[in-house]
């Protein structure tokens, strides 16, 4: 194989293959990221663990066809040291690989593997179905919902977001069994049916997706007004997301996703309206003197009031108070302080309304408006769910 390519498309490209090639495989070739040249005037690059995979194309000089596979940590790392411009990609009869800079003396080797090594790659059926997705929609599910994803491996159902197509609406909802988050989009003018559990691993690399094509929007396919959209398609037991001039393909968890609308308690009957800033402030300065392991915090509620306390035996107390909107019976109640905060954090308005019912029962957060673009508007819902704890 010998080929010239732009040192910026081929980082960019290998950059990403980062999140995807696993360094730790029992398999050496997963920790690599394969070279083929694709046509005439094409370089291939992919990555998988056999779970997810990414591959893109970028434009090439091509010289001599084949492929290599080689170490992904080892080539992003000197793909970055060399100067800009052109990069020289040769490999001999043993997949050593040559990586030189034109015009420059700068020059690598790299001990690869035959490209015939490295395992195929998914292809969705021919007439799967496919939906169109805005990015800054796709990117919006997962800002509001991937906090309250399980990082808990064994529990594959916890350990993944669900994604549901219904009719004009698409959701996505995460929970760890301590909390769960839920946000609502409206599409107007599209009708599909979807439903898609995907792994966390496979979120956090469509989130770092999303933020490359909002940042770079000439990268990929347009929707009618002007915005970047991805290709869904649902085949078999796999998902593929396209756009960016890139393929992310993934194998969809096969588990049960708890009920959540059975999560989401109806009728509270006590309502908080408070500043998110004020409220996010409060809670991180008075859970520093929480007990480190579980990090919980006391809310006591008062008309117009919202006192914020924590204890520990190791390092002493803390309170904080701030105005609210409150006018109902005097309560207190436990929480995760970092609950609270990951929540907080997620949301963009003034104020934040919360609904309580009991001392032992959840609290639902939701975006109260304040802002143009409000979590709250008329085409986009968000709630989050948290589990009360003793205190």
């Amino acid at each position: 194989m010998e080929l010239t390519v732009a040192k910026k498309d081929l980082l960019r490209l290998v950059t990403r293959m980062q999140g995807v090639a696993e360094r730790k495989s029992t398999m050496p070739v997963l920790s690599n990221v394969l070279l083929a040249v694709d046509g005439p005037n094409a370089l291939r690059v992919a990555a998988t663990d056999l779970y997810l995979a990414l591959f893109g194309r970028i434009a090439g000089e091509v010289h001599k066809g084949g492929s290599v596979a080689v170490p992904a940590k080892d080539l992003f790392e000197r793909v970055k040291m060399m100067p800009d411009g052109p990069i020289h990609i040769a490999t001999q009869d043993n997949s050593t690989t040559t990586l030189k800079a034109t015009g420059s003396a700068r020059r690598y080797t790299l001990r690869g593997m035959p490209g015939d090594d490295f395992p195929p790659l998914p292809t969705p059926a021919e007439g799967s179905p496919t939906l169109a997705l805005e990015v800054d929609v796709l990117k919006a599910l997962i800002d509001k919902t991937h906090f309250s994803i399980s990082t808990d491996e064994t529990r594959a159902h916890l350990n993944s977001a669900l994604f549901e197509w219904d009719g004009d609406t698409v959701r996505m909802v995460t929970t760890d069994g301590h909390r769960l988050s839920k946000m609502e989009v409206k599409v107007e003018g599209r009708q599909a049916s979807a439903t898609m559990l995907i792994p966390l691993k496979a979120i956090q690399e469509l989130r770092r997706s999303c933020d490359e094509m909002l940042s770079n929007p000439t990268a990929g396919p347009e929707g009618k007004d002007g915005k970047p959209t991805l290709q869904i398609t649902q085949s078999g037991s796999s998902a593929f997301f396209q756009g960016g001039g890139m393929t992310f393909s993934v194998k969809l968890v096969d588990a049960q996703f708890p009920p959540y609308s059975q999560v989401i308690p109806q009728g509270a009957d006590k309502t908080v309206r408070a500043p998110r800033v004020a409220f996010a402030d409060a809670l991180k300065a008075v859970s520093v003197a929480a007990s480190e392991r579980t990090g919980g915090v006391k809310l006591s509620l008062t008309k117009g009031s919202m006192r914020i306390t924590s204890e520990s035996p190791e390092s002493g107390d803390g309170f904080d108070e701030i105005p609210v909107e409150y006018s109902g019976p005097n309560m207190s109640i436990g929480f995760n302080a970092k609950y609270f905060l990951d929540v907080l954090a997620s949301i963009t308005d003034d104020e934040v309304e919360v609904s309580l019912s009991g001392e032992l029962d959840p609290a639902v957060l939701r975006p109260a408006g304040g802002t143009t673009k409000s979590d709250a508007s008329s085409d986009r819902q968000f709630l989050a769910v948290v589990m009360p704890m003793r205190i």
